[in-house]
């Protein structure tokens, strides 16, 4: 399974990079591929691809802030959540982001 993900908070430093940390932790530990954007501080880093979003199965936006150009995202499964989930309920994040896949 291959999911981008978005990680965005409103100062763009600390919880972007952390929630940024926790989605890769995630995705290894339950056998995804991930590929994260950060949209901090910095602007945008590791910006996700049209090539990325037609090969994705799905989308975690972890985000606190309008995210840039949101409307990549419509032909995908998204879930949108708060940038501290992936820290604080990583669990939780993976089960709502496979019901979802399962459901559409």
């Amino acid at each position: 399974m291959y999911i981008v993900c978005v990680a965005a908070c409103p100062t763009g430093i600390a919880h972007t990079y952390m929630a940024a940390e926790a989605l890769e932790v995630l995705g290894k530990d339950h056998g995804w591929e991930v590929k994260v954007e950060t949209q901090g501080s910095t602007g945008i880093d590791n910006a996700i691809t049209a090539e990325d979003i037609a090969r994705a199965d799905g989308a975690i936006i972890a985000a606190e802030v309008a995210v840039e150009g949101m409307d990549r995202f419509e032909p995908l499964t998204i879930l949108e959540c708060a940038v501290a989930d992936p820290i604080k309920q990583p669990d939780a994040v993976y089960e709502t982001m496979m019901h979802l896949i399962n459901t559409n």
